[in-house]
């Protein structure tokens, strides 16, 4: 694993730094695109980038901070400073928010606006996960001997169980999750970015990341190292199952509605 890609004297280039900024770059370009496709300001794309990037990253840390309270308590600068330890679900709640926020403060339809947002976040999670996977920081899988399973002697996080924080012995291999998220959301990206130009109502395609998303982080949890809270779900099994729903739901009420409305 390469934490570290380079040092020039006092300049240390981090790969989780380096693919996270790639990734929010290339989620503003996205949104670029199809803020030119709708005849929209710009400009707005990197607003846009800019805030769901910083409200992402503090969401992402405090959720995690929350889920680890206890660990967090003992040695709160080491959490508060560490490069690693976030949680995905608090990023994509606060960086949608701040989505929404500059979307509404430009007058855009939400509906719309989230439309606009669906297949960049898709690309830009997809992107940053290979940073996760170069640094190590603790979001690989189970134990496995499967024929690609990898090891992370080098991990940022500390090659250990990151259930029990015992270090693994030597030999022990795992899945690398990261990869598997990665091709996991560029099939959700390329999903979304065929079906975008179709005439559906706004919010659809939104409406179907989250169906989408939440379907592929469920399935990847049974190859995570998460606990289990309840019914054999770990809570991020959980929080995709919401999604899912949700997103199932609005595209049903969405669905029907328009129906009736033809039919009247």
């Amino acid at each position: 694993m390469h934490p570290v890609l380079f040092k020039i004297g006092p300049l240390t280039l981090y790969s989780l730094g380096l693919f996270w900024a790639l990734g929010a770059l290339a989620a503003a370009w996205i949104v670029r695109l199809e803020l030119k496709r709708y005849r929209y300001d710009l400009d707005l794309a990197g607003s846009v980038v800019t805030a769901a990037a910083v409200a992402g990253l503090l969401g992402a840390r405090l959720l995690f901070i929350l889920e680890e309270w206890e660990s967090f308590t003992r040695a709160p600068f080491d959490f508060i400073f560490s490069g690693a330890g976030f949680s995905w679900y608090g990023g994509f709640v606060a960086g949608a928010l701040a989505v929404v926020w500059v979307f509404k403060r430009n007058k855009l339809p939400l509906g719309q606006a989230a439309d606009i947002a669906a297949p960049a976040l898709a690309l830009g999670y997809g992107i940053g996960r290979i940073g996760c996977f170069l640094a190590g920081d603790a979001t690989w899988g189970k134990v496995t001997d499967v024929p690609w399973a990898m090891a992370f002697p080098n991990a940022m996080a500390g090659w250990a169980d990151p259930l029990t924080g015992m270090p693994y012995p030597p030999g022990v291999r795992v899945h690398p999750t990261q990869l598997y998220e990665l091709v996991q959301s560029l099939f959700v990206f390329a999903i979304l970015w065929i079906l975008r130009k179709k005439s559906y109502p706004h919010g659809t395609i939104f409406y179907i990341y989250l169906v989408l998303a939440g379907s592929m982080r469920f399935i990847v949890e049974f190859w995570r190292a998460n606990p289990v809270v309840g019914l054999a779900m770990t809570e991020y099994q959980w929080i995709s199952l919401a999604l899912i729903i949700v997103g199932t739901g609005l595209l049903y009420y969405r669905h029907h509605r328009i129906g009736d409305a033809h039919a009247r």
